[in-house]
């Protein structure tokens, strides 16, 4: 969104005003991976669609990253997480060679549980463990995405689709050089009263 006048400043005894009329340029899907272990920003990808290409090729890009490691990925329940192109892209990482079926008829293809259930085998090299429905709060790529709200998204106005994936892929360069850090876990929940 482009705000369509400009922002009015702080005055003395005035707090800053927004305008609300805006212009809207369209839509980006941001899709990265956080490590965990090192609290960066890995394979960003800044796209028009979120289909399920479009998850597993910033995937692809991470697992290039050391081929051989073992590797797993906090992933919530979106469709894109349980599909085609990633059962086939961990079948092929892993080295199985299996019949995988055909998508919505049979064998590991059949459904999003079916596929869901390979891409969640321990036995794998590669898996991804899903998160409950209604628990962001688990995967702390969430976490990331509310600091990028904070610090780059809130109040901002963008003239162009080009101009928020700039500007996103600065934000992220920034974090990981001057900000990267694992997270801590600081809560431990209240106990329960009778």
């Amino acid at each position: 969104m482009e705000r369509q006048y400009p922002t009015l400043p702080m005055r003395p005894l005035q707090v800053e005003r927004q305008e609300f009329f805006y212009l809207r340029h369209g839509t980006q899907c941001l899709i990265a991976n956080f490590s965990v272990a090192e609290g960066r920003i890995m394979a960003p990808s800044i796209l028009d669609t979120r289909k399920e290409n479009d998850f597993s090729t910033p995937l692809q890009r991470t697992l290039d990253t050391d081929p051989e490691a073992l590797w797993i990925f906090i992933v919530d329940q979106l469709n894109t997480h349980k599909s085609e192109a990633l059962v086939r892209l961990v079948a092929s990482r892993c080295g199985i060679e299996c019949d995988l079926g055909s998508k919505g008829k049979e064998d590991i293809l059949k459904s999003q549980k079916t596929r869901a259930a390979f891409l969640s085998d321990k036995s794998h090299r590669i898996r991804l463990v899903y998160t409950p429905k209604h628990a962001s709060w688990l995967n702390q790529i969430e976490i990331w995405f509310s600091i990028l709200v904070r610090r780059r998204l809130k109040r901002a106005s963008f003239s162009s689709k080009e101009n928020l994936r700039q500007r996103l892929i600065k934000f992220i360069e920034y974090f990981n050089t001057t900000m990267a850090k694992p997270f801590k876990w600081t809560y431990t929940g209240y106990p329960l009263k009778a």
